[in-house]
């Protein structure tokens, strides 16, 4: 089906064609057939790099092109910060693009404005549950990556917020993009979907098992060169022999960078001299964007041709490897499975190089077939190589025949709801009954019969569940059971913030039980809620944990009793994590947090930022209950924010300033923006180097010369810099 056949106005026509895209994929012309441009629902399970997005744009641009607004929905702020930068392509069209990943109590009516909205699952139920009025107004909803239904994290929020969609919006068309599952019927009957299934693909997929120098296809073997002892190198070598670049998956971060410095020593032999200069300018970023271990070992390994990729880098180390991949410097990348997730990094060859993973209650277990799937999709870059590869490695002909019957030759599992369990349910519940959409029991069931799981299994099997739920939120005051269900303003509160009630509960007891109130109160009361992610005992954590905590035993609300070794145990983790929260508002430098504490850089913010968000939550709370530590919290949720003492906040947001930097700055006499500005370049560049100290100085407004390294007041500021307007680089 040709591109000008299409039932859009001639500008999108020829947006397309000039891109280069002129003619439709198969699974892309089954879906307008079937209704995409029409207004029909549509879930499209079919291969990575098959074209769902291009599905979603045209069901989009129709919409818009007819008066109406969409909303597209991910699973990663990453993979919403790639969608947006795509989505703004259209501005020529007159297409205006927002996204809204951040804040989870603000309603964002300014984006209303816009004709696409970006958005994560969490934040369009946040959206949802503040009664954002333009929402309202969309016509087209695009769910992408819905297969996450079964997830136990993102499943039940995801499948809510679908529910609450199309009763909010009824007649709304939906677009489901997912992976290839076994039971893609089952879930485009849920949304009352034409289903497009499909195995077609752009270019061939090969999938192999290396065993034996050769990797095994099911029609033919190829050999590889014994080049190194490391299987998997060799693999990596042939690869870029012939061109290519590689994805290679590990199973622990720990091995991620293990590979990742192996195959560097062996790739740098093969690099030419202008690809080791573009290598060694990424890498000098690299030390530019942080001042970890983890930094410098990234920088060494990306001089070599290599990087490693995962949730512990900082979010500007895992833009640098991403970009310096799509642009073929970088070339071999070792990433966790979260790589595989949605972010557009295919390559010409995927190594699987570990089909297990670690499970706290099972020990190594495989993992399932979607996961091998979508690691393998990312094998193959259209336009650019002829086939894909993925190969997985086995070690033993056992082995070999295993994972060739499980995993190659294998179909996707079915997907499950997990909205089935009271910790699913509970937040869901509260916002049902707060925004309206149920105010009876039996209304409430009514509404749960819209979910995916009410289509897969009878709604009267969540009776119980419910029920609990509700006598939970009615003990704790969040609700009334009168002349039907209604929401206190307590659970207003609640759901509006975003937080499970049992954080809420959690965190207006720990306040009213407090003795005294410290920073270390706050930080352990914030760090004891179900919202916050929990750091592991090690063996050698037990000790100085337990020692502290007999020390400041006054400053905890609550300590469980030492017999209860459970509870204990669960209670000292929650210590450690609000002893890194402590570490990180006390300029304790990141390198020594990540080693003492076992985590990376990327864990620190992801720490810190649910922290704020639940210090705000404190500080509401304390005000609501009349409850003490209001001042405190708040003050702490702006210390949280950057990882600095009060006398910093001035130079801390500026951005590339930093934490570190702003310390070096304020002791050197430099305590605000107007000290900046009125500096010599000079001073600067000799306390955070040049290149920062112009790209401060320029951001602030003022002109730097770098012939003469003078500088002078620009014109004007850069408003936005100035004034604290959003930009994307603020998500």
């Amino acid at each position: 089906m040709k591109i000008n056949s299409l039932d859009l106005p001639e500008n999108i026509i020829k947006f397309y064609i000039d891109s280069g895209i002129k003619e439709l994929y198969p699974p892309q012309a089954e879906a307008v057939g079937k209704g995409l441009l029409s207004g029909k629902n549509i879930l499209a399970a079919i291969p990575t790099a098959s074209g769902k997005t291009l599905l979603a744009e045209l069901a989009m641009l129709k919409s818009i092109t007819n008066g109406g607004k969409t909303l597209y929905i991910v699973p990663l702020r990453a993979l919403a910060s790639e969608k947006y930068d795509r989505f703004r392509e259209f501005a020529p069209l007159g297409v205006r693009t927002g996204i809204s990943t951040g804040d989870f109590e603000s309603k964002d009516e300014w984006l209303g404005i816009n004709d696409i909205i970006v958005a994560t699952s969490e934040k369009t139920d946040s959206l949802l549950r503040n009664e954002t009025s333009w929402m309202k107004d969309i016509t087209t909803i695009v769910v992408d990556e819905v297969h996450l239904l079964d997830s136990a994290n993102r499943g039940p929020t995801l499948e809510i917020t679908i529910a609450k969609l199309i009763k909010l919006n009824p007649g709304t068309q939906i677009i489901a993009l997912s992976a290839t599952v076994g039971n893609a019927q089952e879930v485009a009957d849920w949304l009352g979907a034409e289903l497009i299934l499909s195995e077609w693909r752009p270019i061939e997929l090969r999938e192999g098992v290396f065993y034996g120098d050769a990797i095994n296809f099911s029609d033919s073997q190829k050999s590889i060169r014994h080049a190194t002892d490391d299987m998997a190198i060799n693999l990596v070598l042939d690869t870029l022999g012939d061109g290519g670049q590689c994805l290679v998956f590990e199973n622990s971060r720990r091995n991620c960078t293990g590979f990742a410095k192996a195959a560097s020593r062996s790739v740098t032999k093969v690099l030419s001299v202008n690809e080791k200069a573009a290598l060694n300018e990424i890498a000098s970023n690299i030390l530019d964007s942080g001042e970890t271990e983890t930094a410098q070992v990234l920088a060494k390994c990306v001089k070599g041709g290599a990087a490693f990729h995962h949730a512990g880098l900082n979010s500007d180390h895992r833009k640098l490897v991403e970009e310096g991949f799509r642009q073929n410097t970088i070339k071999i990348i070792s990433s966790t499975p979260t790589l595989a997730a949605g972010l557009n990094l295919p390559a010409r060859r995927v190594i699987i190089r570990n089909y297990k993973r670690y499970d706290p209650n099972f020990g190594m277990q495989p993992i399932p077939v979607l996961e091998y799937k979508q690691m393998a999709g990312r094998a193959g870059r259209p336009h650019l190589d002829p086939y894909g590869e993925s190969v997985l490695l086995a070690r033993s002909y056992d082995e070999f025949t295993y994972v060739l019957n499980h995993y190659v030759d294998s179909k996707a599992e079915d997907i499950w709801s997990k909205l089935g369990t009271e910790n699913a349910l509970r937040t869901h519940v509260l916002s049902t009954i707060v925004n309206g959409f149920a105010s009876t029991r039996e209304g409430l069931m009514e509404f749960i019969g819209l979910t995916f799981f009410a289509h897969q299994q009878e709604t009267w099997s969540l009776k119980g569940v419910i029920d609990e739920c509700l006598g939970f939120l009615i003990e704790h005051d969040m609700i009334i059971d009168d002349i039907g269900l209604r929401p206190t303003n307590l659970g207003k509160v609640i759901s509006m913030m975003y937080i499970d009630p049992l954080s809420g509960s959690t965190l207006i007891d720990g306040l009213k039980n407090a003795g005294v109130i410290t920073d270390l109160t706050l930080l352990h009361l914030v760090c004891s809620t179900p919202d916050m992610r929990q750091l592991y005992m090690r063996s050698s954590d037990y000790e100085w944990i337990n020692d502290l905590v007999m020390a400041h035993s006054e400053e905890f609300a609550h300590i469980p009793s030492q017999y209860k070794a459970v509870d204990y145990e669960w209670f000292l983790g929650e210590v450690k994590t609000a002893l890194l929260m402590l570490d990180w508002i006390n300029e304790v430098p990141s390198d020594n947090i990540t080693k003492k504490f076992g985590v990376g850089e990327g864990d620190i913010h992801a720490f810190s930022n649910t922290a704020e968000w639940l210090m705000h939550a404190s500080a509401q709370h304390a005000n609501l209950a009349g409850a003490k530590g209001a001042d405190k919290a708040y003050e702490l949720k702006k210390r949280i924010k950057y990882g600095a003492s009060p006398e910093l906040g001035k130079l801390v947001g500026i951005r590339n300033v930093g934490r570190v930097r702003a310390r070096k700055l304020y002791d050197a006499g430099f305590k605000s923006e107007f000290d900046l500005k009125q500096a010599n370049i000079a001073e600067i560049s000799n306390i955070v180097g040049p290149k920062i100290a112009e790209k401060i100085l320029t951001q602030l407004g003022v002109t730097v010369d770098n012939k003469t390294s003078g500088i002078s007041v620009g014109s004007r500021e850069i408003e936005h810099l100035i004034t604290g307007q959003k930009t994307i680089d603020d998500f």
